[in-house]
């Protein structure tokens, strides 16, 4: 008798050991929905791996790395709060759609994430966005503002404005501030978002009464815009207007004022980077964007998030990274609504999304799944962002 107590006692010890679990386990990894974890944040918080695919080489990599920068930032910040706890898995789509779509099969299927952030350009979101919608996976996307993203599928989202809400207010007060009567126009012609941004622009022209004199087109890649611009700058414009991307800005902006265009340039969400700035040097001048983002805004949200990026990457952000670090906010808020790491919750979540303090200001989701926030119209003086007025 006396041996089967030992024997009793012995395995009762091991039942317990087994059910407490081993010390030191790692809380990295995801948590089965609804379940709650110490790691990152303090007790109770909700696990959730979240997946992200940015541009970090080649063409858009000067979007893409500051999208990383303000995607990190956002983490350490939500998971310091302690109510949600993200493990962030990072993939770069090479600045096309096929990386795209690798990336978001490579999440979904390996990685098993509960939601996806990005891609970093439009182009790629047109063929990435309906793998995660067939798989029920949530997309927010950062810098997507194409026409027809979040028509893709209900479990498509997007903090980025769209050309068509940004494009119209942009035209509207650079008509009024330049008294636009006559404007050139170039685009990029294989590009979704170019392409896009570009038939908001013509519109808005027109609703504005401007005369179109030519309209150029061009191709990612591209360096030698001279004859376009000789064309354009023959027909004695007020402003060039161009959708385009940052490379092929930043030559078209050079070389616009090399060949002595000296009047307003009005570009795209493309334009909207301090990189621009940077490697166009004075022919950025006079440059006007509109942008989803004020950097001047004196929302609380928006100088906290200043601060800390100055004081983690010692420099200025830009709107790239301002609604990286916004999109983290509105996903951990939607996790946090749902009270668990289930993909279908953190999607319904999100659709509820209203009035959440952001450095973008105060935002909400439309019915449709987009940004609903103010647009801020910007001219490039002495070097840096502006307001127009």
């Amino acid at each position: 008798m006396r041996r089967i107590s030992v024997v009793f006692v012995a395995l009762l010890a091991l039942i317990v050991s087994a059910c407490s679990g081993s010390p030191g386990a790692s809380s990295s990894t995801a948590a089965t929905p609804g379940a709650s974890s110490a790691g990152g944040g303090g007790g109770g918080a909700i696990n959730a791996k979240v997946g992200a695919v940015l541009s970090l080489t080649k063409g858009a990599a000067v979007y893409g790395k500051t999208q990383q920068n303000g995607l990190k930032l956002g983490v350490e910040d939500v998971n310091k709060a302690g109510k949600v706890n993200i493990e962030l898995i990072v993939e770069d789509d090479a600045s096309d759609p096929q990386g795209g779509i690798t990336a978001f099969n490579k999440l979904i299927n390996q990685d098993k994430v509960v939601a996806i952030i990005g891609p970093t350009l439009s182009n790629t979101a047109t063929s990435s966005d309906p793998i995660a919608q067939k798989a029920g996976v949530p997309v927010l996307a950062i810098s997507n503002t194409a026409a027809g993203i979040t028509e893709i599928g209900d479990f498509i989202f997007r903090d980025s404005l769209t050309e068509g809400q940004v494009i119209p207010q942009t035209i509207e007060q650079a008509t009024a501030k330049y008294s636009l009567k006559n404007v050139g126009v170039m685009y990029g012609q294989d590009d979704a978002f170019t392409k896009s941004g570009y038939d908001v622009f013509k519109q808005a022209l027109a609703d504005n009464s401007v005369n179109v004199t030519d309209t150029e087109t061009f191709s990612k890649g591209d360096r030698n815009f001279n004859a376009q611009l000789t064309k354009i700058i023959g027909g004695n414009p007020d402003a060039i207007v161009v959708s385009g991307l940052a490379d092929e800005g930043t030559a078209i902006l050079t070389q616009a004022r090399q060949l002595g265009f000296t009047g307003p340039i009005i570009g795209g969400n493309g334009f909207n980077s301090p990189a621009i700035i940077k490697n166009a040097g004075e022919a950025a001048e006079g440059l006007v964007v509109g942008a989803a983002w004020n950097q001047a805004s004196d929302v609380p949200e928006n100088k906290s998030f200043l601060d800390a990026y100055q004081a983690a990457y010692g420099s200025a952000p830009d709107q790239f990274a301002a609604q990286a670090y916004t999109g983290v906010q509105i996903l951990a808020a939607a996790i946090e609504k749902a009270g668990s790491a289930d993909a279908a919750a953190i999607k319904a979540a999100l659709g509820t999304i209203k009035d959440l303090p952001t450095p973008l200001g105060s935002f909400s989701f439309t019915e449709g799944r987009d940004a609903d926030a103010p647009a801020a119209i910007q001219v490039v003086k002495d070097g840096k962002f502006e307001v127009l007025k």
